[in-house]
């Protein structure tokens, strides 16, 4: 049975640091680059709602069925986004990934993929996972591909499912990773980040 607890994961440019209440400016500034709490259909917090965001994941971290980090670019040292693992049901070794957003300036950049590559490995490797869930808004159509591209596999719509930020209701895109898959899924991101290395590293003409 999986036990989550609080832990740092870091690599391939990137660290997820446990959120806390002392992270509140670096999310804000984050959300801030893009203004993506004007997308409708994602939890990205407004700056004055922030505070609200951390207590409602720490209180979650504190029941026992979240665990939220904040994701740290390691070269210039800023928080570019926010991350967590929710809905986890230690009875059937599962955990969803979600609640994810990065800044604007960092969005189509090896981030993503970095960020997943260490989520999934925790989940998998440390905390033996049988699956590992995802899930999206009906029109975060960016996320569904994202999802989809980390090697996901679609498990079906559930409609009419949850409310959105600004109270109407969306139906819910849920994806999954078995732990059958993940040897593939690993190789796929790893090849996905260093082809990101590759070209941020190649010479402009």
């Amino acid at each position: 049975m999986i036990h989550c607890t609080p832990v740092t994961l870091e690599g391939h440019g990137v660290r997820l640091e446990p959120m806390t209440l002392a992270h509140e400016s670096g999310i804000a500034g984050a959300a801030a680059d893009g203004a993506l709490w004007e997308l409708w259909f994602t939890s990205v917090p407004a700056p004055h709602e922030t505070a609200t965001y951390i207590a409602s994941a720490l209180a979650g971290q504190e029941a026992g069925h979240m665990l939220p980090w904040v994701v740290r670019d390691i070269a210039s040292g800023a928080i570019i986004g926010s991350t967590r693992y929710h809905d986890i049901v230690p009875a059937i070794d599962r955990v969803e990934i979600g609640y994810t957003f990065y800044g604007s300036t960092w969005q189509r950049t090896h981030v993503n993929s970095a960020c997943k590559l260490l989520l999934l490995t925790h989940a998998f490797d440390s905390l033996e996972c049988a699956v590992v869930g995802l899930r999206t808004d009906n029109f975060n159509f960016a996320s569904q591909r994202s999802i989809v591209g980390i090697g996901a596999k679609p498990d079906g719509v559930i409609r009419h499912h949850a409310a959105r930020r600004d109270g109407t209701v969306r139906d819910s895109h849920l994806f999954s990773i078995l732990r059958s898959e993940w040897p593939d899924v690993r190789r796929h991101l790893s090849l996905r980040i260093e082809r990101h290395a590759s070209t941020a590293a190649a010479p402009r003409p």
